[in-house]
């Protein structure tokens, strides 16, 4: 969800196909051709892509994949870019469904198709209908800790309620560690906690708040919103984030959590992927706690592929998109390596032939669970997905309330700029 601009190479090439973005995969005896946007990670590698696309067209052989690599991680952004430039891909992973569907761009899946295949058929659905398969899905965040930290500092157990969460952050300064770590470098990490406490405070209570939003019957000026902003300002003030914390970047962050420098870590379920296998019994999660100590489940599902309703071969794109949704093989690597909770109906974990920790298993278990769960505030792909460009405000607003206490005027200027996004 990070920014970057295009490379200089891309903008010159005029974002061509054949250009620096673009790799084609196999051929098509009878022409067809198609393009399919996809990203790289450090998990999900251009290996991964290459060996998926292959397995994919094993079920559709007769047709060509023309790959298009993201050049940075705002796929949405992009997407745009090529839409604008008459080069809107035939098939798009992991984008946001409302920023095209409303523009008439994408087609939805079969609903006996989703019916049939996944845990959560409507999970992401926009408006009735599902533009992404519901393939996986994602806590945003958990509150990753180090055990050995809280055993140092004596504490016997990670907190339920937020007064507990106050007395655990205090003793872990007290006792020399810092507290949270926080990747206030990366817009999206800096978010983090203001995701936690947003969800698991408004919309654990009113799990309608982002629809009642758009129909303007709430606002974020609300004082509900800023009651719980409040308590992010308050874990600022008394230092419980690490010195210098806006300048940290999300994968230093990363670092600094799993090397011990620091005791807790609001992040998405995605860090599961990076527990260290040689320690990671020293490692659990909890959920964001709440006044009560109940439990509210920030959650996100996420999904494979799109399919443009502009592709000249409506047919074998689908086939490829049902056959790439499917495949148990990819859905190993994004366990693995991204710490994605599968949703495929009817399927264990074991299933898919994985070798995750224990933390990962407990996590998931938040999923499978019959519990409270809420859409993680700015990352639904579903009708509670905020409108194009609020994610950036979202996630501006949440840097400047590290270093500022104007809560007033940072959520004045999210009503501001979600109003002028909604017009």
């Amino acid at each position: 969800m990070r920014h970057n601009r295009l490379t200089a190479a891309c903008l010159a090439a005029g974002l061509a196909l054949t250009g620096c973005s673009a790799a084609a995969t196999g051929s098509a005896k009878d022409g067809t051709t198609l393009t399919y946007l996809t990203f790289e990670t450090p998990s999900l590698t251009a290996k991964f892509w290459d060996t998926s696309i292959a397995n994919a067209k094993k079920k559709v052989p007769d047709v060509a994949v023309k790959k298009i690599v993201a050049p940075s991680t705002d796929r949405d952004a992009y997407a745009k870019q090529l839409q604008a430039s008459g080069q809107f891909p035939d098939l798009l992973q992991s984008i946001t469904p409302s920023t095209f569907a409303t523009a008439g761009l994408l087609k939805p899946y079969d609903q006996k198709w989703v019916n049939a295949n996944f845990m959560l058929p409507m999970g992401n659905a926009y408006k009735g209908k599902v533009y992404i398969p519901p393939t996986n899905s994602q806590i945003i965040p958990e509150v990753f800790y180090n055990k050995k930290l809280f055993a140092k500092a004596h504490i016997a157990a990670p907190p339920r309620t937020w007064s507990d969460f106050m007395a655990v952050c205090a003793k872990l300064k007290a006792a020399g560690i810092t507290p949270v770590e926080l990747g206030g470098g990366d817009p999206f990490a800096a978010s983090m906690p203001l995701v936690g406490i947003l969800s698991a405070d408004v919309l654990g209570k009113d799990p309608d708040w982002l629809k009642k939003r758009y129909a303007g019957k709430v606002k974020f000026s609300d004082t509900n919103v800023k009651a719980a902003v409040a308590k992010y300002r308050t874990m600022v003030e008394k230092g419980y984030f690490e010195d210098g914390a806006l300048g940290v970047k999300y994968a230093d962050s990363i670092t600094n959590f799993t090397s011990g420098k620091s005791a807790m870590y609001m992040m998405g379920s995605w860090f599961l992927g990076s527990v260290p296998k040689d320690h990671a019994d020293d490692f659990g999660a909890f959920l964001t706690p709440t006044e009560d100590g109940s439990l509210v489940v920030p959650f996100a599902v996420g999904g494979s592929m799109a399919i443009s309703a502009k592709t000249a071969d409506r047919a074998k794109a689908t086939a490829f998109a049902e056959a790439w949704s499917l495949d148990p093989a990819n859905y190993k690597a994004l366990i693995e390596g991204d710490g994605a909770f599968p949703m495929l109906k009817g399927k264990t974990l074991a299933d898919y032939g994985v070798d995750v920790t224990q933390v990962f298993k407990d996590s998931y278990s938040y999923v499978t669970q019959q519990n409270t769960k809420v859409s993680a505030i700015g990352w639904a792909a579903n009708d509670d997905a905020m409108p194009s460009g609020l994610n950036n405000a979202f996630y501006s607003a949440s840097q400047a309330l590290f270093s500022s206490d104007d809560i007033n005027g940072q959520l004045a200027k999210l009503d501001a700029a979600w109003d002028a996004a909604t017009k």
